[in-house]
């Protein structure tokens, strides 16, 4: 249970992969004018990288190692992603139109989006964060992605509110729109950069 806190604060706060480690921005920036719309993604980048990290663990440890065909790994793992995106496309456009209309091109570029290649080389081939020196096996390779996908959307929320606010005050013009949106995600990501390994060693006690 300890290791699966330890996953979870990791990809949520320490290597949060819009804050701390700048991926996935496309989505991020484009995305977080609208609170509805940024929900909307946020879950299914949340539902992409947890099916995502799970299917290429599998395909990793019983296909490319097998097989020794890891030097494939980026070009299958971007074509698992690529099938996932298109099922999620696919299920939004059914159920919720107007949401499929916000999300616009941002939806199809999550297959482009390097935050879910990036959860699947890192939790699936690295496998490893600290205080956890085993490799992941597949259900924490599964969950790794699910909290990578939960700090994506925390991020985007917490933009997408800070936005929505800017709507209603008063900003400098040459700040207004993109301009104070990337100072907003500097800020952001100063904050974040205070949550490392030591927090999370000493939340478990030194383990």
């Amino acid at each position: 249970m300890m290791t699966y806190f330890a996953i979870l604060i990791t990809f949520v706060f320490i290597e949060n992969f819009i804050l701390t480690k700048f991926l996935g921005l496309c989505p991020f920036i484009g995305v977080s004018k609208k609170m509805d719309s940024a929900l909307g993604m946020g879950f299914a980048v949340i539902f992409v990288m947890s099916l995502a990290s799970l299917v290429t663990w599998l395909v990793w440890n019983f296909l490319l190692v097998k097989f020794n065909l890891t030097f494939l790994k980026t070009v299958t793992f971007i074509l698992v992603i690529a099938a996932l995106v298109q099922f999620v496309e696919m299920i939004i456009q059914k159920i919720s139109p107007p949401l499929y209309k916000a999300l616009g091109i941002y939806l199809p570029l999550i297959t482009t989006n390097c935050a879910v290649l990036g959860v699947a080389l890192i939790a699936v081939v690295d496998g490893k964060i600290a205080v956890v020196s085993e490799k992941f096996d597949a259900l924490q390779s599964f969950f790794a992605g699910f909290s990578a996908g939960l700090g994506f959307l925390l991020a985007i929320l917490l933009m997408s509110s800070l936005r929505e606010t800017f709507e209603t005050e008063w900003i400098p013009k040459p700040f207004k729109g993109i301009p104070i949106a990337f100072v907003t995600a500097g800020l952001m990501a100063l904050a974040f950069m205070a949550f490392d390994q030591a927090l999370l060693i000493n939340i478990l006690g030194g383990r």
